[in-house]
């Protein structure tokens, strides 16, 4: 695995190459000489995760518009609150 840093201002005038370099490895982006940013594959960045998807993920799925939920309407009748 290849560690590669670049600048913010590297990584502005040549992101190409910070994708490229990702393959290899975790891209450290810094600002004004500190490390701000991580850039990873996402490959990577699943194996880091587990191989979750976050509820954001799983909602923004291609087709999920078209899919068609029929939930049964439940006949329980809420029971009065006991407040002895």
């Amino acid at each position: 695995m290849t560690i590669t840093t670049l600048s913010s201002r590297e990584f502005q005038q040549n992101a190409n190459r910070a994708q490229k370099a990702a393959q290899d490895g975790p891209v450290f982006i810094t600002n004004r000489g500190r490390t701000a940013h991580v850039l990873l594959s996402y490959e990577e960045y699943r194996q880091i995760t587990g191989g979750r998807r976050s509820l954001v993920e799983a909602l923004s799925m291609p087709g999920l518009g078209e899919t068609e939920l029929d939930i049964p309407r439940s006949g329980a009748r809420p029971r009065p609150a006991d407040l002895s």
